[in-house]
């Protein structure tokens, strides 16, 4: 795999059936804290969070929990703007401006990113990866944002998961569906045999793939 493209997914070598739940969050505070809830009733213990530093900033009790909870946090970048039509220095720029939200609100300093909208290049990845960063994409997309019906969600999730996929979900309040999805979103996961890690975890125990 190229160096410069960003992770879809991980070739995992454990034979084991480890999968990423993964939620952006860029907006509101209704539906973050009932996803959170909904995770701990169903007793998953790992999953990885991407935050934008200006919503850490506005919500810095809700993305608390986030930590608290146990789990992984990552980038969404600061502002919600595609990183390919910027420079690189642009780039630079927004991933310090919200490392140093979560470093601030949370005391966390994340190595992995997600772009706003899930916008790359290679140039993108070659510039955050001079800041350390792994940009992370997903194999899985719920669709969750584009509210399509609860069984929509559902089916989108989990019709079509192989081990080492990363699942991207949404926990902003434009993704007012998802807490309704996700309880059985995570039980059909788990009658499947399935494992939720974090994306962290399941890069040291594989290789980066495409979907």
């Amino acid at each position: 795999m190229n160096n410069n493209q960003a992770v879809y997914r991980v070739n995992l070598k454990n034979n084991k059936k480890w999968i990423a739940l993964t939620f952006d969050i860029g907006n509101g505070s209704k539906v973050p804290l009932p996803v959170i809830k909904i995770l701990k009733k169903e007793q998953v213990e790992k999953a990885t969070f991407f935050l934008s530093g200006t919503w850490a900033r506005h919500y810095p009790e809700i993305a608390r929990q986030v930590k608290y909870s146990g789990y992984e946090v990552g980038s969404h970048g600061y502002l919600h703007e595609n990183y390919t039509e910027q420079t690189n220095e642009w780039i630079k720029k927004q991933s310090i401006k919200a490392e140093h939200a979560l470093i601030s609100t949370l005391g966390v300093h994340p190595r992995l990113i997600r772009t706003p909208n899930g916008d790359w290049n290679q140039r993108v990845v070659k510039t955050l990866k001079s800041r350390g960063y792994t940009t992370i994409q997903w194999s899985i997309d719920s669709l969750d944002w584009m509210k399509p019906g609860v069984k929509k969600i559902i089916n989108n999730a989990t019709a079509r998961t192989k081990p080492g996929d990363i699942i991207l979900l949404h926990a902003s309040d434009t993704a007012s569906q998802t807490p309704k999805a996700l309880s059985t979103i995570i039980r059909i996961l788990r009658a499947k045999g399935y494992e939720f890690v974090t994306v962290s975890e399941l890069l040291k125990a594989g290789s980066p793939g495409v979907c």
